[in-house]
């Protein structure tokens, strides 16, 4: 095993955990073990049905002209995202830590992929969605509200909104674990029972056409065709994204070694099934031609189908869904910078837990405050355009690290006809990125170049942790 600089390296084994009053490898408090099954798994499908499944499907149908095939690609990505679950649920059983696929690559490979995936974390992977989503909530609910369209001039209400709501839950989940938990599975319940419940009067009440689905244009099988399925699956796996969420909070899950993968398989399965029956509502709406490029299609869907008097019960409706990932995103992330100023790769206040509340309340803070900043500047527009190539990267290399957990006693076997899992998940997101790096080079140059960023971090934060360690020997009697 390749030796670590920072302090917490090793496999956490707690079968049957009661929370720790302290951390295992300091005398600062540590996370509270308060997450139970329904808790992991709600917080998987809080943090996958966001805004990309009310976003995406438009943009899709003008990438490839063809409901049929989008239908096909959002079951791919479905499975692939399966895939992907089926490892991570192996490395969060084996190593379940803060951090997710900081902490397995950290402890497989080397602490500078754990950093960087950290680093991607803090600028794209959290902080942008949760900027992103909170203005995408504003927008929905200034479409079923349009008087909040004239409070200084609209765009200014907007951004208050959306920080308001930041601010709002991010109270809320600085209160502690166990209380943000049941918030936030009463959200995630209620936006699953409307979403359903969309769906459902939707096809029974609807005035929509089946026929949608073999409404096409030719798509090219040259390369050009091909580049625009990459750029699809890599939108669509940008949707799905959120599947491996619950190992970003393996410290605080209950008995996480059987625990973990069933939350995974549980919430991803659950959002694959959501995912294909909002898709084919949407199809079932609208016409391929009136669907194209159009983001708001959530809005379009209910109008077509009830009249445009539906369109505000609808934009409530995903407001509210939103407001559900708001609040994942800001339980997921601070774990990951809490992680990494553990292991002394990042500023060391981000890893103090508030001994009252037991959360990692600077993190959190931390974290909001990008977003804020993201909001009232527009600059996470700009990120959202190469968000996708950025998260696709580090999964890739986790899921090969089961290859190497498997060499290892700690190893949990449970991947299911392995080793096709992580081969299938590995080759195809790969193919993916290569493919819609070629349609656009662009945004995906940026994308490397911004996790090439982290580097000399890395080495500064290293190298800081390194002094400090050296310090306090010479410092012991």
């Amino acid at each position: 095993m390749r030796s670590s600089p920072f302090r917490h390296t090793g496999v956490e084994r707690i079968p049957n955990p009661v929370a720790p009053a302290v951390d295992s490898n300091t005398d600062r408090p540590g996370l509270s073990r308060a997450l139970r099954l329904s808790d992991a798994s709600v917080i998987v499908i809080a943090n996958m049905i966001g805004a990309g499944i009310f976003t995406t499907s438009g943009l899709l149908l003008r990438e490839l002209g063809s409901p049929i095939m989008m239908i096909g690609l959002w079951i791919a990505g479905g499975f692939l995202a399966l895939c992907g679950a089926f490892c991570y649920g192996e490395l969060g059983a084996a190593m379940p830590r803060a951090g997710g696929e900081y902490a397995y690559l950290t402890e497989l490979f080397h602490p500078l992929l754990g950093f960087l995936t950290g680093w991607v974390s803090l600028v794209v992977g959290f902080s942008a969605p949760l900027a992103a989503t909170a203005i995408g909530f504003s927008a929905y609910i200034g479409r079923a509200f349009p008087g909040l369209l004239e409070l200084g001039g609209g765009g200014v209400a907007m951004k208050v909104l959306a920080v308001a709501i930041i601010a709002a839950l991010a109270a809320i989940h600085l209160h502690g674990v166990a209380f943000g938990a049941r918030v936030q599975n009463w959200l995630t319940g209620g936006k699953v029972f409307l979403i359903v419940s969309c769906i459902v009067v939707g096809f029974s009440f609807g005035s929509g056409d089946l026929g949608n689905l073999l409404r096409r244009t030719d798509l090219s099988t040259d390369a050009v065709g091909w580049r625009a399925i990459g750029l699809s699956l890599m939108w669509i796996m940008f949707a799905y994204s959120g599947w491996n969420a619950s190992a970003y909070v393996g410290s605080e899950i209950r008995d996480p070694q059987r625990t973990l993968p069933r939350s995974l398989l549980v919430g991803t399965g659950t959002v694959i099934a959501i995912y294909l029956g909002i898709n084919l509502l949407f199809v079932y709406a609208a016409a391929p031609d009136d669907s194209k490029g159009v983001i708001a299609i959530g809005g379009l869907a209910a109008s077509q189908l009830f009249g445009a008097g539906a369109e505000r019960i609808v934009s409530i409706v995903i407001g509210f869904a939103l407001v559900s990932s708001i609040s994942a995103l800001i339980m997921l992330g601070p774990r990951v910078y809490y992680a990494m100023a553990r292991d002394g790769c990042f500023f060391g206040a981000i890893g103090e837990v508030d001994p009252e509340s037991r959360v990692p309340a600077k993190s959190i803070m931390l974290q909001c405050l990008i977003a804020v900043i993201m909001v009232l500047t527009g600059t996470f527009e700009q990120i959202l355009t190469f968000m996708g190539f950025c998260l696709g990267i580090f999964p890739i290399a986790a899921v090969l690290g089961v290859f190497k957990l498997r060499r290892r006693p700690e190893a949990v076997r449970s991947i299911p006809a392995y080793p096709l899992p992580p081969i299938i998940f590995a080759l195809t997101s790969f193919a993916i990125l290569v493919l819609a790096y070629l349609e656009r080079p662009l945004e995906s140059s940026v994308a490397l170049a911004t996790v090439g960023a982290g580097i000399p971090f890395y080495y500064l934060f290293t190298r800081h942790h390194r002094a400090d360690g050296a310090a306090g020997k010479d410092d012991a009697p």
